[in-house]
């Protein structure tokens, strides 16, 4: 699969943590990718605040797999922080979450096509310029 994947919070989480209910999905689909990878930091953080339950040993296989992975956690571009805010405004009923509105943001600004998320919200945003996210792993 060519051109960059962003990552959600979901997958960071599943894919350190074999008790999720979708590691194994999580790492299957992982091992179908190749970078690049990117995240944003609010996804970056949100990950982090939940691997805090497990401690530092759960924080220290998440910089293990970021720097395994190559991941690139993006911050937002001059003017970037308005479009994340009009999109919690234009999918407020979802609700929207700022880690969400960053990835569909990024999505804008890189031509990302796929996100690997656990997130069904992605399947009701619409970036601009596009019908539709591809989100991995594939649900039917």
């Amino acid at each position: 699969m060519a051109g960059p994947t962003l990552i959600d919070t979901g997958p960071f989480v599943a894919l350190i943590d074999r008790g999720e209910a979708s590691h194994r999905a999580c790492v299957e689909v992982l091992d179908r990718l190749r970078p690049p990878f990117l995240t944003t930091w609010p996804v970056w953080t949100e990950v982090m605040y939940l691997a805090a339950r497990g401690g530092w040993a759960a924080q220290r296989l998440l910089w293990e797999l970021s720097s395994a992975l190559e991941v690139v956690v993006a911050c937002p571009e001059a003017g970037e922080t308005a479009r994340i805010r009009a999109l919690m405004e234009q999918y407020r009923d979802l609700p929207t979450s700022l880690a969400d509105a960053s990835l569909v943001a990024l999505a804008e600004r890189t031509g990302a096509q796929r996100v690997f998320t656990l997130d069904g919200h992605f399947r009701a945003y619409r970036p601009r310029g596009r019908r539709i996210l591809r989100l991995l792993p594939e649900t039917r």
